[in-house]
């Protein structure tokens, strides 16, 4: 840890805390570098950091999955996706549960890091229709949202499943119990669609916000001022991570999301349907929807709220109701190698996150 980090840690231990204090880390990113460097353990034992909604693999729709899984098996496509979505399972009886499971059934299924592997894919075999299932908060979809608006080839079709992080805080909040006191929110997200999205959980709801960055310093320095602010009553959004996230974010990809993009209500797994919450293709680009291109794959029954696996609380987990190891299949029914939920399937799965730092028992307190 380094020295300033530590000098963060110091502060909070002086301030005059309250017995109990929840703030809620909104990022998968977050999550991990709190569990890698051990954060929980060294912060006073009253304040207690919460996982939230920031896994985009984990709240991905069954329904997009099932689909994806089932173009690649009855059509003769070569489908592409980011790595963690292959693993995700869908609640089903059937024997294909994942894209994995549909690759070693002869699937043409491949796993890419960024949108450009599937425009080169694509390039490379003209004659095949290649569809790239793209499932992702703003920081993954302001890339292929540049990648459309670049121009991509013909045979390049894209299955979206782009989600806003934002709408789903604001569920939370619009609830009759958030949950959490304060809030660390992504400095990744914030750096594109700018700071100002959280302004509303101030202006609104009044609740201490700051964002951060993906390391211990900027984290600590981040839960420094949420607990100040929540001691002094005096609130303000407070970016941490200046040095990523200026005012206004990124106007080169907003201007590509809006030009390739409509924000619509979106479904999110476990959750149900959220308000301005998702992305869909323009109209200017509705000739690259796999959805249109590839037509009677939807299943209207995998639509609804509450499609975990039987046992599994991965919803949950995501909306910061339990923590990871509360739930009776973590570590049991559910790991890495044979995950139940889609929590344990992603690096940025609070589930998966624990589990790779070493949290192993079944329990009601924080790890």
């Amino acid at each position: 840890m380094s020295s300033n980090a530590k000098l963060w840690l110091e502060r909070i231990h002086q301030l005059p805390l309250p017995d109990t204090i929840k703030i809620m880390n909104v990022c998968g990113g977050h999550e991990r570098a709190i569990t890698q460097a051990g954060i929980r353990t060294l912060l006073p034992k009253n304040i207690e950091l919460i996982p939230g909604p920031g896994c985009p693999v984990c709240i991905c729709p069954e329904e997009d999955i099932y689909q994806a899984i089932q173009l690649s098996l009855r059509e003769d496509i070569t489908l592409v996706a980011f790595g963690d979505m292959l693993r995700v399972p869908v609640n089903t009886k059937s024997t294909t549960r994942t894209l994995v499971e549909a690759q070693a059934q002869g699937a043409d299924v491949r796993p890419i890091a960024s949108p450009s592997e599937a425009v080169a894919i694509a390039r490379q075999q003209p004659d095949k229709a290649v569809v790239f299932f793209a499932a992702g908060f703003e920081t993954t979809t302001a890339p292929v949202a540049g990648m459309m608006a670049e121009g991509v080839p013909d045979n390049l079709f894209l299955l979206l499943s782009g989600r806003l992080t934002w709408p789903a805080v604001a569920l939370l909040l619009d609830s009759e119990q958030a949950g959490f006191d304060a809030l660390v929110a992504p400095g990744h997200v914030s750096a594109v669609m700018g700071p100002e999205d959280w302004n509303f959980v101030i202006d609104k709801h009044q609740i201490p916000t700051a964002i951060a960055g993906f390391n211990a310093e900027t984290i600590l320095a981040a839960t420094y001022s949420v607990l100040r602010q929540k001691i002094e009553q005096r609130l303000f959004l407070d970016n941490c991570y200046s040095s990523v996230v200026q005012p206004g974010g990124n106007p080169t990809a907003k201007a590509q999301l809006r030009q390739t993009m409509n924000v619509t209500d979106a479904n999110w797994r476990g959750v149900g349907v959220i308000k301005n919450s998702g992305f869909t293709l323009s109209d200017n680009y509705q000739q690259h929807d796999a959805r249109r291109q590839f037509p009677g794959y939807d299943d209207e029954a995998r639509k609804r709220a509450g499609e975990m696996p039987p046992g599994c609380d991965c919803a949950r987990v995501v909306l910061g109701k339990i923590y990871p190891n509360q739930c009776k299949l973590y570590g049991r029914a559910c790991t890495p190698r044979n995950p139940v939920g889609p929590c344990m399937v992603s690096d940025e799965g609070a589930c998966r996150i624990w589990w790779s730092g070493g949290v192993r028992d079944q329990s009601t307190q924080v790890a």
